[in-house]
């Protein structure tokens, strides 16, 4: 079973949730903490791919990137609150019936503790911390959750931080809680 401990060892500091050539075949593309096509073109332009097949990309990052031309929801939160907005996309997605509970169940550990975690974080509450609206958190989640195989893109915006930890860890439940590791595209 993963565990998020050794998921986020994988990740490192700066990844995704599936191999690069993969990303062309998402149904979801999240980019959290990445100017991709500033500082990972290649893979910006598998993003560019996907989304012409038809794939749906969110994008969160505190500057105005150039892929938020393309994505389907941009949002810019408020520095250091990374991780209060990936729990509010997990509330959303829980509160909704949105998770993969087979793969919740056969793949990880201690679902029931990050439910509970992630009760306090409805959409109103996230907004108060991201100054993200709780309509475009309730956008997110959904889009990300119903447009399988989702992959997750992160880099040094996210983990060259104080909380930088956390974030991955955040980023690595919000992938399991949909059954999205593991899982080609």
């Amino acid at each position: 079973s993963s565990t998020v401990a050794g998921l986020a060892a994988a990740f490192g500091s700066g990844a995704m949730t599936n191999s690069i050539a993969e990303i062309e075949d998402s149904g979801c593309i999240m980019v959290i903490g990445s100017n991709t096509t500033a500082c990972h073109p290649l893979i910006a332009s598998r993003i560019i791919k996907a989304k012409e097949k038809g794939a749906k990309l969110l994008v969160a990052d505190p500057r105005q990137i150039q892929l938020s031309r393309y994505a389907d929801c941009s949002v810019h939160q408020r520095l250091g609150t990374d991780v209060a907005l990936l729990n509010g996309m997990m509330h959303v997605i829980i509160k909704k019936k949105y998770h993969a509970t087979d793969y919740i169940e056969q793949r990880t550990e201690c679902y029931e503790e990050l439910e509970k975690m992630v009760q306090k974080y409805d959409p109103k509450t996230v907004e108060a911390i991201t100054s993200i609206p709780a309509i475009d958190i309730e956008r997110m989640a959904e889009l990300y959750a119903l447009n399988r195989p989702s992959t997750l893109l992160y880099a040094m915006g996210i983990t060259q931080h104080t909380t930088g930890v956390d974030n991955v860890k955040s980023c690595c439940n919000l992938a399991m809680l949909t059954g999205n590791v593991g899982v080609y595209g």
